[in-house]
């Protein structure tokens, strides 16, 4: 919740959030800075979760669900000025096409907040991620250890400009590398 708590309350503007589950993040953001929130969701039961935590908040009708994939995103060209990715891009199958598919519904000048964990730059650390990985996939609903979120980012034409990391207290460290910030299209 902490590292949601770093880029959440950032997003302005029209705002995707890829992957919003249970609605973990609808509490964090500032309505006074967002004018729309489309929170995307593959999954039938976790867009039920979502719906009730909304209206618990009390935000259930501020909210436009899009029960789809991020590899395929039903927002038109250039339609958004914040992609919230948090705790996700480890589990889409087709990440690229996810990020390419963002990248598409950015607006010029729109941005990326994210906070993601992923391989680690220790490489003994990194060598037991990649070992547990192929376990940990199928325990963890398809969660891959070893993605290197800003190098997936910068792969698909975004520049990150404050991207900052650091291994999570009290969490193995296997599974407890993160980085966060923002990014921009190139």
């Amino acid at each position: 919740m902490k590292q949601r708590a770093k880029v959440v309350p950032k997003a302005e503007g029209v705002v995707l959030e890829l992957g919003c589950g249970s609605g973990t993040n609808f509490a964090m953001y500032d309505a006074g800075k967002v004018s729309k929130l489309y929170a995307l969701e593959p999954a039938p039961g976790m867009i039920v979760k979502a719906k009730r935590t909304a209206g618990e908040l009390g935000i259930g009708k501020s909210i436009e669900f899009l029960e789809t994939g991020a590899e395929n995103i039903p927002l038109p060209d250039k339609s958004v000025d914040t992609a919230m990715i948090t705790f996700v891009l480890c589990t889409i199958p087709d990440w690229k096409g996810a990020l390419a598919e963002t990248r598409r519904v950015l607006k010029p000048g729109g941005k990326v907040l994210f906070t993601e964990h992923g391989l680690a730059p220790d490489e003994g650390i990194a060598k037991w991620q990649r070992r547990v990985e192929p376990v940990w996939k199928s325990l963890a609903g398809g969660c891959h250890l070893t993605r290197n979120t800003t190098g997936m980012l910068h792969e698909c034409g975004f520049a990150c400009d404050d991207a900052e990391t650091m291994y999570l207290p009290n969490t193995p460290k296997i599974a407890g590398f993160v980085s966060w910030g923002s990014a921009r299209l190139v």
